[in-house]
């Protein structure tokens, strides 16, 4: 395989004994660590699952499904990666095997392999090369962290392992770097941690032709630095090239205590890169103690069908924490599953919030407790923000209950509604396929002079990532303004509504859009920091929090 000129340095991630480890967080705390000295980080996950991006998945199966500026549908890792570095990925930062496959298959049936037999050595090898090495070849970063999904000793990692191989060896000495994040447990009837998994995992991964540089231990407990030379000595390391990573109280400790221990200077050592005379991490870490010491705690309920899984709605929650970073505020985010959501209940579920989110999602089940939420918040002047499907469902309430529109609907849940307040887009009537056909990625909206998203923004046009199939009707648009809705903000485009409000209550927006795609570090999406400032005066105005 014959490679482009490469100036990027690469490092890749493996991880070990255990899944849910904290990989995609560690990646992106070592990204923002290497940006504090001036070096250009992007973060590239490889997934092996053979579907050809999570577009399609269930969030019970693998969490939200994070939207980029270019329209990918990807794995929600990519969304710690923009809140810690600040800069936005795309369709080239997140490959899954089945990606990997259809690419090397297409090519097959265009005779690009000349006859050959198509084979995992070297055809799909040299295509999660081509994908690795593709934004080292862009000239536009210096580092190209790689994730690799999975644990090590995984059949469907094998390929991932066998392509770093080979990179390590096609860059030569100095160009690469291999981090391994491994478990070192506590055994309470020990009273010890135990680093025997450890060592199993690092001769798995030896197996492999890999010798990690760095080990990342996660733990629950400090390692001494006995441990930590054990660790050394049985794995082929140096002993501080030996990381704790211990349960932090936020993710966004975790470049702090990386820090503290040196690991992005011994990164940086190893790849020969200069270390900056002063490094900027000094807003973090100001950032972080606003996290530790919020003066008070404000609680908002969040209506939505996957509340028992807790990545389901993972860019939501960390928008809230970002949003009550900025005014010392916790957000207690109260989760209430739309199902049980009744006109009977409503007043109980909601009690002692001082908020509502109604969150995006998709299918019948639990829209009519999403209705009832959006229309207890409207008679109750609660503050009430709406995304996505939680827009829809306040229109439908709106057209049903004010405009006198009984039986209005989505017909996405009502094809035969006599009141198709919500309809397909008409661009999407004629597509078959799922994945990857909805409205994806960044567009614009021009937002109304004098509306109250215009003062929040304090712009008259954005963009912001969408991820839908249906809108709301443009033939109802006059009847619901008649009744005291406000179209707030328009696609000029194709004149589709992306933003309304209700200018006479307290806080009441509904975006088709995901604004929390779009909340990094230091700098929350204004909506939501607009919204968690209504529902903290809501909260002090009625004795809450």
């Amino acid at each position: 395989m014959n490679h482009a000129p490469v100036s990027a340095k690469f490092i890749f991630v493996t991880g070990g004994v255990s899944s849910s480890l904290g990989k995609g967080i560690f990646c992106a705390s070592l990204g923002r660590l290497l940006e504090d000295h001036g070096v250009r980080v992007t973060i590239l996950k490889l997934d092996p699952y053979i579907n050809v991006d999570p577009g399609t998945m269930n969030p019970y199966e693998h969490g939200e499904v994070y939207v980029t500026e270019d329209g990918a549908e990807t794995d929600l890792d990519l969304g710690h990666y923009e809140r810690f570095l600040g800069i936005p990925t795309g369709q080239a930062n997140n490959v899954t095997t089945g990606r990997v496959y259809s690419e090397v298959i297409t090519k097959e049936r265009a005779g690009a392999y000349l006859g050959k037999t198509v084979q995992v050595v070297p055809h799909i090898i040299d295509e999660i090369k081509r994908w690795i090495l593709g934004l080292g070849e862009s000239g536009g970063y210096d580092v190209i962290l790689s994730e690799i999904g999975g644990t090590v000793g995984d059949i469907e990692s094998q390929p991932y392992l066998e392509a770093i191989r080979q990179l390590r060896y096609e860059l030569g000495a100095g160009n690469t770097l291999t981090a391994h994040l491994t478990l070192v447990p506590y055994l309470a009837a020990a009273g010890e941690l135990k680093t025997k998994p450890t060592q199993h995992s690092v001769k798995t991964l030896l197996s492999y032709g890999l010798q990690p540089d760095l080990l990342v231990c996660r733990a629950e407990r400090p390692l001494d630095a006995d441990l930590r030379r054990k660790i050394a000595l049985f794995c082929n390391v140096e002993p501080e090239a030996v990381v704790e990573a211990v349960d932090a109280e936020t993710i966004y400790e975790v470049p702090v205590l990386l820090a503290d221990q040196g690991v992005e200077e011994l990164v940086m050592k190893r790849l020969g890169f200069p270390l900056a005379a002063a490094a900027s991490s000094a807003s973090w870490r100001e950032f972080v103690c606003r996290i530790k010491s919020v003066k008070r705690t404000v609680r908002i309920a969040l209506v939505g069908k996957y509340v028992e899984h807790q990545d389901a709605y993972k860019s939501i929650a960390e928008s809230f924490v970002l949003a009550g970073a900025e005014s010392g505020l916790g957000i207690d985010v109260h989760y209430v599953c739309a199902e049980d959501v009744t006109d009977a209940n409503v007043a109980t579920l909601l009690d002692g919030v001082a908020g509502v989110l109604v969150a995006p999602g998709f299918g019948s089940r639990g829209i009519d407790g999403k209705v009832v939420a959006a229309g207890y918040a409207r008679s109750q002047d609660l503050p009430f923000f709406g995304i996505c499907l939680g827009l829809q469902c306040a229109i439908v309430e709106f057209a049903r209950n004010v405009c006198g529109m009984e039986g209005a609907h989505s017909t996405e849940f009502d094809p035969y509604t006599r009141y198709p307040v919500i309809d397909i887009m008409e661009d999407q009537k004629a597509i078959a396929d799922k994945g990857g056909t909805m409205r994806l990625g960044a567009y614009a909206c021009q937002l109304t002079p004098g509306s109250r998203v215009q003062r929040i923004y304090a712009a008259d046009h954005v963009e912001e990532r969408h991820r839908h199939r249906y809108e709301v009707n443009n033939s109802f648009r006059e009847e619901l303004q008649l009744h005291g809705l406000n179209i707030a903000g328009i696609n000029p485009d194709r004149d589709l509504i992306e933003i309304v409000e209700l200018p006479q209550h307290r806080w009441f927006v509904g975006v088709q859009f995901h604004p929390e795609y779009r909340s990094v570090v230091n700098r929350p999406h204004p909506l939501f920091a607009s919204f968690v400032e209504a529902c903290a005066g809501y909260a002090a105005s009625h004795g809450h929090g």
